[in-house]
């Protein structure tokens, strides 16, 4: 079947640590470290899936040794425009394709996926034209730049019978599957509020402020750990060395009167990674630094009983044991790409899919709109 032709365009892409990629350069004179733009090596047929990565910055090597290594998928080709990336890649794979030309990932026929690893402001661009070339999408998070982009993409995909799985790689994590594990057995009770801390000192980002940057992660392990939407957010935040916002807090409002908290910051001494989930029955604490004993889970609580005829509140406190359970150690990214595979091969809806994306990025969008109001509540 023909694909239609995409308009790409010809200004330079910047991939995820900051350099170009997709505009044609002219190899150094007798590297062999180009091949022709449009030359990409035919399959061998080995794997049932070929992946095209774009980008091969600071999470782009994972992301290729991750499809590689996978049973039923392969990395063919690797997209940059810096040439000591693309050496890295040749040293690393040296079966493996490199090219600064993103229209040769974009429209080679032996390609099923192509995984976007770029800056936030390139992906709905990338990953349209891939989508209208007919192939599935792995998209670094957060999603999109906004939701309309987000809602576009979806859209298409549908249209196109197209898989898309967001980057939400902390679902895959053996703390965070063993926190919905807990939460949906009724472990924690009813739930009272989640907080959450994700600071360290750097890396600063010149196109996206702290929240765009940090928050998607939490905000991810939210959507799907906790059993309702948010209904509003309130976030304040301030700009201190690059002209965004360094340091935010973001307040989310839910139904049944849960609340969450999230913080986060480039400006922090020292690496800080907890979550405190405060339920009915029981409260966690989960320190994703931790080797051993990741997630605490406490018998603590407050029991509020009323007597009849009497207005005061009688408060009692429980403090039982303190146990941890077992967390699977296997690495996040690995089992993430298996299920996207998964999801191609057997026509599954991804957990972690465009509309996931979507409700995350919606939630950054009001995030923003209330910086942009000093803290006032927006209803997402």
């Amino acid at each position: 079947m023909e694909k239609p032709e995409v308009a790409v365009a010809p200004v330079s892409v910047i991939h995820d640590s900051g350099a170009l990629v997709g505009s044609p350069l002219v190899a150094p004179s007798g590297s062999m470290l180009y091949q022709a733009p449009y030359g990409l090596r035919p399959r061998m047929g080995k794997k049932a899936l070929s992946v095209g990565v774009i980008g091969y910055g600071y999470w782009g090597p994972n992301i290729v040794r991750n499809f590689h290594q996978q049973e039923n998928s392969s990395v063919s080709v690797v997209c940059d425009q810096r040439p000591e990336a693309l050496a890295k890649v040749a040293r690393a794979y040296p079966d493996m394709e490199v090219t600064t030309d993103i229209q040769s990932v974009l429209k080679s026929p032996s390609i099923d996926v192509v995984a976007v690893v770029t800056p936030v402001w390139t992906h709905f661009e990338l990953a349209k034209a891939a989508l209208e070339n007919g192939k599935h999408v792995f998209v670094e998070k957060p999603f999109t730049s906004t939701s309309a982009q987000a809602e576009e993409l979806i859209e298409l995909a549908e249209r196109k019978n197209l898989k898309i799985m967001v980057d939400h790689t902390f679902l895959f994590t053996g703390a965070v599957r063993k926190i919905k594990q807990l939460i949906d057995a009724g472990e924690l009770g009813a739930l009272y509020y989640y907080d959450t801390t994700r600071v360290n000192l750097g890396l600063f980002q010149h196109d996206v402020n702290v929240i765009w940057d940090l928050a998607p992660h939490d905000l991810s392990i939210m959507d799907y750990l906790l059993p309702n939407r948010p209904e509003g957010v309130a976030a304040t935040g301030q700009r201190h060395v690059n002209g965004v916002e360094d340091i935010a807090f973001m307040t989310l409002y839910y139904p049944d009167k849960l609340i969450a908290h999230v913080n986060v910051n480039w400006l922090s001494p020292v690496k800080v990674r907890t979550t405190l989930v405060g339920g009915t029955k029981k409260m966690l604490m989960w320190n994703d630094l931790e080797n051993d004993e990741k997630i605490k889970v406490y018998d603590r609580g407050v029991n509020i009983n009323t007597r009849e005829g009497v207005y005061d509140l009688l408060v009692s406190y429980r403090s039982g044991d303190m146990w941890a359970p077992q967390v699977e150690s296997t690495e996040a990214l690995k089992l993430e790409l298996s299920y996207f595979n998964e999801c191609i091969m057997q026509q599954k809806v991804p957990i972690n899919d465009g509309q996931a994306g979507l409700r995350i990025v919606r939630m950054l969008q009001a995030a923003d709109e209330s910086l942009r109001g000093r803290g006032a509540m927006v209803r997402i």
